[in-house]
């Protein structure tokens, strides 16, 4: 890659970066003394970004009914209940997470090289007159010493606590939800943002209509929040690119 291709592919990461900081900067001077505002309730699957869940599924199973019997074949319960089962159906979900993870690792590396070549006697060169003044007595020679000391540490410890309703977005053909829940909360002119999605199997929701966050396949769990604080503990978008561009 040339050198003036870095440069214009620099020039171009800085140039989108301005683009979009200049855009926050606007909305941030725009809504200048104002609170956060909420996002207005909307269907999930109406967003652009949406796409349906596609999962391996078995071969469906015809129903067969036994005679004189109300009980049919591959019937998940005998009794109808109000638990979450169908596409709009609401359930809630138990957050409780309390991962710690701590790591360390150690890494020493040490090489040393020497070449030495001579040409002292090459080919009779010992019996030509002033052969040292002609020839050099070596014609490379060089040393190498490579030393590297890597120490890496992970220490870390995350824990969050809390209960999210969430919407049935899609139902697969094995009867498995797909689910999807946001929750904002607003304090002062800070906004929370809670988000979890997943798949989740009809058995697995207890008959409180409430379902446990590791029993969730695909789960996805996203916490964070914007406003004041935010925009305080955030590095300025020049920080930002410098960053990414610079190699040092």
């Amino acid at each position: 890659m040339s050198k003036r291709t870095v440069l214009l592919r620099c020039a171009l990461l800085s140039t989108v970066a301005v683009v979009f900081s200049s855009c926050s900067t606007f909305d941030q001077l725009r809504h200048l003394g104002e609170t956060p505002p909420l996002s207005p309730v909307k269907n999930p699957t109406s967003d652009p970004g949406y796409k349906p869940v596609q999962m391996p599924m078995p071969s469906p199973q015809p129903a067969t009914y036994n005679p004189n019997s109300l009980w049919r074949n591959g019937s998940r319960a005998f009794f109808n209940d109000q638990r979450a089962h169908q596409v709009g159906d609401i359930l809630t979900v138990k957050v409780n997470i309390n991962d710690t993870a701590e790591f360390q690792d150690q890494t020493q590396l040490q090489r040393s090289t020497t070449e030495d070549s001579e040409i002292t006697n090459f080919l009779g060169a010992n019996t030509i007159t002033n052969s040292k003044s002609i020839l050099p007595g070596s014609l490379l020679t060089t040393n190498g010493n490579t030393q590297m000391n890597g120490n890496g540490t992970i220490n870390r410890q995350d824990q969050l606590v809390t209960n999210v309703a969430a919407v049935v977005t899609q139902v697969l053909p094995n009867g498995n939800l797909v689910i999807e829940g946001k929750q904002e909360i607003r304090l002062n002119s800070e906004m929370r943002e809670l988000l979890v999605a997943g798949v989740a199997r009809p058995e697995d929701i207890e008959s409180d209509n409430t379902i446990e966050l590791p029993k969730i396949a695909e789960a996805r769990v996203a916490y964070g929040g914007k406003g004041t604080l935010t925009n305080i503990q955030t590095a300025p978008w020049g920080q930002q690119v410098t960053s990414v561009v610079l190699p040092f």
